[in-house]
């Protein structure tokens, strides 16, 4: 998720909290008829997760914009952050008050919604084959299918990549590294002189997720991985897990301020590269606008960014990168579905994906024809050109797996962040969590 920019850690208490198997609080499966009446009327709650300033006017002017069209509407913002949007929606699923439309990752978030019945099957309004579903970026379309249906509208592509900064590599001498074992070299030569090679902030618990997701991608092959996703296959015996753990911990102890980094938040991190006090930093793509702003010490000139370099040896697959789309669900329990259903096609129209995609939010829309690289920052337009060509998009840990397992990841990663589990007791406790769960 990042990302989602992810969240904080979820305990399996919270993910028990969401509440999201099919229970006594679950109505029944809901589909969305594609020729229903839209009543333009009424109220449309919409919880986003745009609610960094820099952000937060995207789906203001959208909702403006949109009223000003209908009158007789008022849509009513909720926006929460990367970091605070789950546990906003605990809260919103606990009291069983889910807004019309609200926000999701794909993977196991996405189902535990779709599986306790609390999101609208929309496959005759967005599958492939349908008017809006050709719209949209298939690939996109496709991550939000569960049982062989469609329930999400894909809004951007993420992924991630490592920023780094032209100017003080020039100085150094680097170049882009070809290997992980360059970058850690690399590393060594950066702190050397006296900067930090990558702002790291892990006190979120999320960022370690998404260096552990990326190489694990490289160092695990891909059926074996998907395989442990389902807690009643899993068995997390493959030898690139502790490769990819101790490769990490490296990371940790060449690259970054060490186990303090549990201490230092992710926007702090972002503030550090941005500020020119950090030579990289591991960033979504979604991101780089944020990086490169105008009032930023960076500017756009400096930015530079790669793909996670490939360890040696690497038996997964290494044009695989760490990424997923990332969109909103309709509630099943909504009043007003085809206003819903109608307002996000407004939301995902070219237009306003050109919008979306530009400075300053930078996020590259799902639409087809909502990435234009005349308004798109340079850097943008050549993450999305990695990011479409990836062979595999991994996708994150905390959204893949189950929430029992997710947690297991969060904070066994965070402790070897801290120094205080090692490689090995990190599986072992995700394969208890995965057992746990397959009961």
């Amino acid at each position: 998720m990042k990302r989602i920019m992810h969240v904080a850690a979820i305990t399996v208490a919270a993910a028990s909290a969401l509440g999201l198997s099919a229970g006594a609080d679950a109505a029944d499966p809901v589909t969305a008829a594609p020729n229903a009446k839209v009543e333009y009327s009424g109220n449309l709650s919409v919880l986003t997760k745009f609610g960094l300033q820099q952000l937060s006017p995207y789906f203001i002017g959208l909702a403006e914009e949109y009223q000003k069209l209908h009158p007789e509407v008022k849509i009513e913002l909720i926006q929460e952050s990367d970091d605070s949007v789950k546990g906003k929606t605990k809260t919103l699923v606990a009291s069983n008050s889910l807004p019309d439309v609200y926000f999701t990752w794909t993977g196991a978030w996405g189902g535990n919604f779709v599986r306790g019945n609390r999101a609208v099957d929309l496959t005759p309004v967005i599958g492939p084959d349908t008017e809006w579903g050709k719209t949209l970026v298939p690939a996109a379309v496709q991550a939000f299918q569960y049982n062989g249906k469609y329930y999400g509208i894909p809004l951007y592509l993420d992924a991630k990549f490592m920023g780094y900064n032209k100017e003080i590599f020039g100085k150094l001498g680097l170049a882009e590294p070809a290997s992980f074992e360059d970058l850690l070299a690399a590393c060594d030569k950066i702190k050397a002189s006296g900067v930090t090679p990558i702002s790291f902030g892990n006190k979120e618990a999320w960022p370690a997720v998404h260096y552990a997701g990326q190489l694990l991608a490289y160092n695990v092959p891909r059926a074996t991985l998907e395989a442990d996703f389902d807690p009643k296959q899993a068995q997390y015996s493959d030898p690139g897990y502790l490769a990819s753990l101790t490769q990490f911990k490296e990371l940790i102890d060449r690259c970054t301020d060490g186990a303090t980094v549990n201490g230092t938040s992710y926007a702090s991190a972002l503030q550090q590269f941005s500020n020119t006090k950090s030579a990289m930093y591991y960033q979504e793509i979604i991101e780089f606008d944020q990086s490169t702003s105008a009032d930023s010490a960076l500017g756009l000139a400096n930015f530079g960014f790669f793909v996670l370099p490939v360890p040696a040896g690497a038996k997964g697959d290494p044009k695989a990168v760490e990424g997923a789309p990332e969109g909103y669900l309709i509630s099943a329990a909504s009043e007003n579905i085809p206003l819903a259903v109608d307002f996000m096609k407004f939301v995902s129209s070219p237009e306003h994906g050109q919008i979306l995609s530009a400075p300053p939010y930078g996020q590259p829309s799902a639409t087809v024809g909502g990435a234009s690289e005349k308004t798109m920052s340079p850097a943008v337009v050549e993450g999305l050109k990695d990011l479409t060509s990836a062979s595999y998009l991994m996708p994150w840990l905390d959204t893949a797996n189950s929430p029992r397992v997710a947690a297991a990841w969060l904070s066994s990663l965070q402790a070897l962040a801290g120094g205080s589990m090692t490689p090995e007791q990190v599986v072992e406790q995700v394969k208890e969590a995965a057992a746990a769960d397959a009961k």
